[in-house]
């Protein structure tokens, strides 16, 4: 049987066609992309409210790779970053294991010999920003760090390597310590920004996920919260860097203080959760409440993302967030434009 799904409210460079879950879909069943209104399975994420007008019919499915929290009335599963059990309805699915290559170095990077590792190691620290729309931590960080050694920023934020780095992985491997700060802090919420940097054989400075113990081995990178001053970390920093033994100690630990969160293993529970909701009839996966609780629920948003004043609202935020984008890219390729100067005609 044909299992007809849509794609609604992603990214603007998402492609449905070349998703992961898609092409696992594919390999067990006669998949039809469709339009919302025809689809049997909704597929959704943070980038809109058209997933609230979703046949009643369909099976929703929320996937995020944000910091965010599903709303379990208005979806049947969901994918997150956050450490939630609820039945069958919930699959804690970071976005790091989407890419395999760097999972696969980050899970082996301790199985490396140090001296190969030592050898390319020629810069003290890497940092690598261009988005500056996050919390402000890896500011301080990087200024801290600064007053110490040279931090290398090979973004277009504070750019001083001359160019935007087009190898971050490169980058970051012929750095001792990487800056590693997440968007912002939350439970759960580590991202792919952890795992490069295990990745190229480097020790992570990490600030963000307060609970990163549970997945990543807290003896394989320096967790910012753990000091309680940005001084104590730098103190610590230099106590690592000039400490060869204390510094190897760092690349020999494995990245994951979890077997169970190895790549291979995420995805296999994956397949599983995904074959929970397609194998069985269509009625069998009706989680959400499709009651009269959950209509008027679900009804007040319809209303609320369709009155005016919230089109207008969202419209003037839209604005308002494009307008502050506009003058921060400006910023930056003014910066760009001192760093890279254009090459004579």
């Amino acid at each position: 049987m044909t299992k007809k799904i849509a794609f609604v409210n992603f990214w603007g460079s998402f492609v449905p066609e070349t998703f992961k879950i898609t092409t696992y879909l594919k390999e067990k069943w006669d998949v039809e992309i469709t339009d919302m209104a025809h689809a049997d399975y909704v597929f959704y994420s943070d980038h809109g409210d058209d997933h609230w007008f979703a046949p009643e019919h369909a099976v929703k499915i929320y996937f995020t790779i944000e910091n965010l929290v599903p709303d379990f009335n208005a979806c049947d599963f969901a994918m997150g970053f956050d450490w939630l059990q609820y039945e069958d309805r919930y699959l804690r699915f970071p976005l790091y294991y989407f890419y395999p290559q760097i999972c696969e170095l980050m899970e082996t990077k301790h199985q490396q010999p140090v001296s190969e590792l030592m050898a390319m190691k020629t810069g003290f620290c890497s940092i690598t920003v261009s988005n500056t729309n996050r919390d402000p931590m890896f500011v301080k960080v990087f200024e801290a760090l600064s007053e110490y050694k040279k931090v290398d920023s090979g973004g277009l934020w504070r750019n001083n390597t001359g160019q935007r780095v087009p190898d971050k992985l490169a980058f970051d491997r012929a750095h001792k310590f990487s800056i590693v700060c997440e968007n912002s802090s939350h439970s759960g919420y580590t991202t792919e920004k952890l795992v490069q940097a295990f990745a190229a054989g480097c020790v992570p400075v990490y600030w963000g996920d307060p609970s990163v113990s549970k997945v990543f081995n807290p003896k394989a990178l320096i967790n910012v919260q753990d000091f309680g001053s940005l001084q104590e970390l730098v103190d610590y920093v230099k106590q690592v860097d000039t400490d060869d033994a204390l510094y190897q100690s760092y690349l020999q630990e494995p990245a994951l203080a979890d077997p169970a969160c190895l790549k291979e293993r995420q995805m296999e529970l994956l397949k599983r959760f995904v074959d929970n909701i397609f194998t069985p009839e269509l009625s069998s996966c009706y989680r959400r409440n499709r009651g009269m609780w959950g209509g008027i629920y679900v009804g007040k948003r319809q209303r609320q993302v369709s009155s005016w004043s919230y089109v207008w609202k969202e419209k003037v935020n839209m604005y308002i967030w494009k307008t502050k984008q506009f003058f921060r890219r400006r910023k930056v390729s003014n910066d760009a434009r001192l760093i890279f100067p254009a090459l004579p005609s």
